[in-house]
């Protein structure tokens, strides 16, 4: 291992990196498609996203420009920084571990999220607070057994997690900004 694999990214490196729209639609694909990629199919999916078309109706033209590029400059570039694995010979290319080194530099999505541990959280203490109440037969919680209190918060955390796991599957990643302007 080099000592370009184990030094941070610098902020200027990390820059001139994502400063080509090419090298960051890479690295979008690469986390999204996840594994091994071939170098054509990077260049087919990239020249599909920039002119907005899909793969089967992009021309020769539009194809070879992108590969040309990623073939003789943003691979080799983004290789040489530690961001990618990428073999020539074999024609594949995909994330290495440093492409995470990136993360804190890109825009992140403005949409808030559901708080889901504040969610758990308020759970925790009502459940606790519905069981303690029983247990101290505590008028109108005194009447209604334990094991039915139990039952009840068990059920709703049981629902809260399987609408969360719902929630995660169903999610699809908007394109990043970084990625929704073309410099061509």
């Amino acid at each position: 291992m080099s000592s370009a694999d184990t030094e941070p990214l610098t902020p200027d490196g990390v820059f001139e990196l994502l400063s080509n729209h090419r090298r960051r639609m890479v690295l979008y694909y690469l986390r999204t498609k996840g594994g091994s990629v071939d170098v054509q199919e990077l260049a087919t999916e990239i020249a599909a996203m920039e002119n907005d078309v899909s793969a089967d109706e992009l021309t020769s033209q539009q194809r070879k420009r992108v590969y040309v590029s990623l073939y003789q400059t943003h691979l080799p570039k983004m290789a040489e920084m530690n961001t990618i694995e990428y073999d020539k010979d074999s024609g594949t290319v995909r994330l290495a571990d440093r492409a995470d080194d990136i993360d804190e530099y890109l825009t992140t999505d403005d949409q808030p999220t559901y708080p889901w541990r504040f969610h758990y959280f308020l759970l925790t203490v009502g459940g606790a607070t519905a069981l303690s109440l029983t247990v101290l037969s505590v008028p109108g919680f005194g009447a209604v057994p334990l094991p039915v209190v139990g039952a009840a918060v068990l059920l709703v955390f049981t629902l809260s997690v399987a609408w969360q796991y719902w929630q995660a599957q169903n999610r699809t990643e908007p394109v990043p900004v970084e990625l929704r302007q073309y410099d061509q």
